[in-house]
């Protein structure tokens, strides 16, 4: 079985650096595996990819040591099954509000007994080794989005959710939901709480803490807050700044991206 190198990360106490793809193509997948990221996620939810895109991807990251993971488009078991039998080492799910919605989402990334996962591991086996099934249940992460008021009310109990590995903070939703502005770089004092709050959760229930990020500053500063599995900004946005930044250097512009751009 082929190890999971964000797991190994976290045993360490680091902090995993991960990229975003919403781009659908193999090509820009494979750019971005390149650059050295420690895991890169298809994003099927707010992306431009399909599952086809996101086979692609996988493949084009397995040319590198970069982990492959996956946001699925929503808490539904038939996708989440589906990318992990084709090589996504974790899954990130939107929008779990409550304990119940978080022991199905972990159930569909688990084997029976601890889960309901139906078996039919096509591509993962060829990706992780004929052994897949015997350590998929405890190699796999389940990492559940955390981004509104309701899923803050229900922090406790989504974070005592057995088997649950990690969350992921949606910084805009979450900022939405508190009533403020979406943003990649919240710097709100109300949301910056929440976000605060979040973390400090999910260490207590030793739940690996994740966010998205519109910026590498901010990253760094969420990793100073305790976060150990930071996204920061997606390809889409990547390309986006320093296309704009190139022109308009050019241009005699400054040549500065816009703060926080990108999709979350």
């Amino acid at each position: 079985m082929r190890e999971n190198n964000v797991r190994n990360i976290w045993a360490k106490g680091g902090a995993v650096i991960n990229g975003w793809l919403g781009i659908p193509s193999a090509v820009s997948a494979e750019a971005m595996a390149q650059a050295g990221w420690d895991s890169l996620t298809a994003d099927l939810q707010h992306g431009l990819v399909d599952y086809q895109a996101a086979v692609g991807h996988f493949q084009a990251i397995s040319t590198t040591q970069t982990t492959p993971f996956a946001r699925v488009p929503w808490n539904e078991p038939g996708i989440i099954m589906k990318l992990l039998d084709a090589g996504a080492m974790g899954i990130i799910c939107p929008m779990i509000n409550s304990r119940a919605e978080c022991e199905a989402f972990v159930g569909a990334t688990r084997y029976a007994p601890q889960g309901y996962r139906s078996f039919g591991p096509t591509r993962a086996i060829w990706y992780n080794g004929a052994d897949y099934y015997t350590h998929a249940n405890k190699t796999v992460i389940a990492s559940a989005m955390i981004e509104t008021q309701k899923a803050l009310d229900n922090l406790d109990e989504i974070l005592s959710t057995p088997g649950l590995d990690a969350i992921y903070v949606g910084p805009a939703d979450l900022s939405i939901s508190l009533g403020k502005q979406p943003s990649g770089t919240p710097d709100d004092p109300v949301v910056v709480d929440a976000i605060k709050k979040i973390c400090a959760a999910a260490k207590k229930h030793k739940v690996v803490p994740g966010i998205h990020c519109g910026s590498t500053a901010f990253a760094k500063q969420m990793i100073g807050f305790g976060f150990q599995f930071v996204t920061i900004l997606a390809d889409t946005a990547l390309l986006t700044n320093a296309a704009k930044a190139a022109v308009s250097e050019m241009k005699g512009g400054t040549g500065s991206p816009a703060k926080g751009a990108g999709p979350y």
